[in-house]
């Protein structure tokens, strides 16, 4: 990521290529990619399934419920990830329950588990769990089924923010005094749940860092000769592949899993838990869960929508929002795509609420947003692929039809966990620092804001945290909804920082709206006319030509016009093709910025050898 004018060919080696079909012949390849973003977003569901199922009351009715539960949640994120990149925002986004799904479901959960048993006006909840294989009823079927219920309502409300274009809206006026801070919150938000999985034993958590941190930055350039693929255009030449560059979170992820499974089977004591992460553990119940089970709606009961239910769910969605529109910005910085469009965004919280509803009616307690830790690994990998992204939600729902190789999953060590965290969440922190570089930070305007809205992002949930007595306004839903937003950061820093942005008077120098280096004037050295930067946006964002052919006319009548491209952008992109005498391309596009027209092409040739070598492949 390199936003100045100097060194445009420097420039190209950190920029990331996205693999398509067109681009990227080798499967084994793309498996092999598709396998590390399974493996982040595996881990990041264990987390969220761990630091949530002990706030239920009770105990799940039978062992193998949350082998259960977390297949179902790997089924939905799974359908999710293809729908996102297919017609959702199209950037290559692994669907997870992300924290802003963990703290809402946390305080609707605790407060569950306290002994409430009424609704907001009274009325008894009942907790019925119908499915022939649940032996048991009671309070932890009971609030699992709200949870679904928030979960559902926040996907109905994500899908009523995109259709009516909320979300684009919003993201086209966040400059980087906006950008800079949240993007920043969001990756320092998950520092206690880092620190918290790694202290089960930081020798194991240190040692994934450690050879994470060795693979992609000191032995990035490090080319095994087993691993050689064609030159594009009939060439006889043969390129290696950075294998430890490129695969520098799978090799430490299953390095240190086969690490830990070695020392327990000597019986060597390597795991320390106290009384707290003891109870983490997950129930004994792999080996009794059944191998195939196609989840589908009210198996355990339908979702249960009460006032509480209707509360946290809007909170979920406005804070799920935010965080999917912060991880889009996000993931187009790391991979040097075009300024993200507003239809782009729309759809792509579209998409994400329609995960949710599948997720709530399935059951689960956690719906689908864009997840950070992939979009990270994407940078630190520098190798960003559409089609490994889709491969790996095939995976999922493969996954999430077979509870008992769901289960597996919940045999990954804790503190592995918490490695992963740290190396990927760290990468969210450096991209929210680079967007200071855009506006003046030495002014004392930007300097409040930027501290003022950090500092209460940080403090205000650490001190909801440890009271949460102190909110009562009286009515149980209104409090929850406070709740739930107060104690997540990013909505605080997102919010405060938009409203000081606008209401803070400054000059548009100051702000950064202005500032040349930023990555939608110029980038890499190169300034595209207007029509050029109009036709990579569409490349990279635009539906693929076969679904465009079969959208009725009507998708852009009101309020579905918020999901596709204006007029105005459609009449620069078939002047800008027109110019070219060439079509638009469609599923072959790759999102890199084109060289400028009077580049040698020996120049432009070496500046394609600095990528990684797999993308000059045919």
């Amino acid at each position: 990521m390199n936003g100045s004018h100097h060194g445009a060919r420097g420039a190209r080696s950190l920029v990331l290529a996205s693999c398509s079909p067109q681009n990227v012949r080798s499967w084994v390849l793309s498996c092999g990619l598709a396998l590390q973003h399974l493996a982040v977003q595996a881990s990041l569901l264990c987390i969220f399934h761990l630091l949530l199922l002990p706030t239920l009351p009770e105990e799940p009715p039978h062992a193998q419920a949350t082998s259960e539960l977390l297949a179902r949640s790997l089924f939905a994120c799974g359908l999710s990830t293809v729908l996102q990149t297919t017609l959702g925002s199209r950037l290559p986004l692994v669907q997870i329950p992300s924290f802003e799904y963990l703290v809402p479901a946390v305080v609707l959960s605790s407060h569950l588990s306290l002994g409430a048993s009424t609704d907001g006006n009274g009325t008894a909840v009942a907790s019925a769990c119908p499915a022939p294989h649940c032996t048991a009823t009671g309070k932890w079927a009971a609030s699992l089924r709200e949870v679904s219920g928030a979960v559902l309502v926040s996907g109905t409300v994500q899908l009523m923010l995109g259709v009516f274009g909320v979300c684009g809206w919003a993201a086209q006026r966040c400059g980087p005094m906006v950008l800079a801070p949240s993007l920043s919150v969001i990756g320092l938000s998950a520092y206690k749940e880092a620190a918290f999985f790694c202290s089960t034993n930081w020798g194991i958590a240190l040692l994934l860092m450690f050879l994470a941190v060795t693979f992609s930055q000191h032995l990035g350039s490090c080319r095994l000769p087993l691993c050689t693929w064609p030159q594009a255009g009939g060439g006889s030449m043969e390129l290696s592949v950075p294998t430890l560059r490129t695969f520098s979170v799978l090799l430490p992820f299953a390095g240190v899993c086969i690490l830990c499974a070695i020392l327990s089977h000597l019986h060597i004591p390597w795991e320390s838990l106290d009384l707290v992460m003891a109870q983490l553990s997950w129930a004994n119940g792999t080996f009794h869960a059944p191998w195939v089970r196609i989840p589908y709606a009210d198996e355990w009961g339908w979702p249960l929508v009460t006032h509480r239910a209707l509360a946290v769910g809007i909170a979920m969605a406005i804070s799920c929002s935010m965080n999917s529109v912060g991880c889009y910005v996000l993931c187009g910085r790391l991979l040097q795509a075009p300024q993200l469009p507003p239809h782009a965004c729309n759809r792509g919280v579209c998409v994400e609420g329609l995960g949710s509803v599948l997720a709530g009616l399935l059951g689960t307690p956690g719906g689908t947003a864009a997840s950070i830790a992939n979009a990270c690994t994407t940078s630190l990998i520098q190798a960003g692929s559409r089609l490994s992204v889709q491969v790996s939600g095939l995976a999922c729902v493969v996954l999430g039809m077979s509870p008992r190789l769901a289960g597996l999953l919940t045999h990954i060590p804790l503190a592995v966990h918490g490695g992963v965290l740290c190396v990927t969440y760290a990468m969210a922190v450096g991209t929210g620092i680079s967007y200071f570089q855009y506006a003046d930070i030495d002014s004392g305007r930007n300097i409040f804001i930027v501290g003022f809205a950090m500092f209460m992002a940080l403090l205000v949930p650490r001190w909801f945290g440890a009271a949460p007595a102190h909110l009562a306004t009286g009515w149980v839903p209104l409090d929850l909804l406070f709740l739930s937003l107060l104690m997540v950061p990013v909505f605080l820093t997102g919010f405060l920082s938009f409203f000081l942005e606008n209401t803070v008077s400054g000059t548009l120098e100051e702000r950064g709206l202005l500032s040349e280096l930023a990555p939608w004037k110029a980038r890499a050295g190169h300034h595209h006319p207007r029509g050029e930067k109009k036709c990579e946006a569409s490349q990279a964002y635009e539906l693929p030509a076969c679904l465009r052919r079969l959208l009725p006319s009507s998708c852009k009548a009101f309020p579905c016009c918020f999901l596709c491209p204006g007029n105005e952008e459609e009449e620069e992109e078939a002047r800008s093709a027109t110019e070219e005498g060439t079509a638009a391309p469609g599923e072959g596009m790759q999102l890199l910025p084109k060289p400028c027209s009077g580049e040698p092409q020996l120049a432009r040739r070496m500046s394609e050898m600095e990528v990684p070598a797999w993308h000059t492949m045919a």
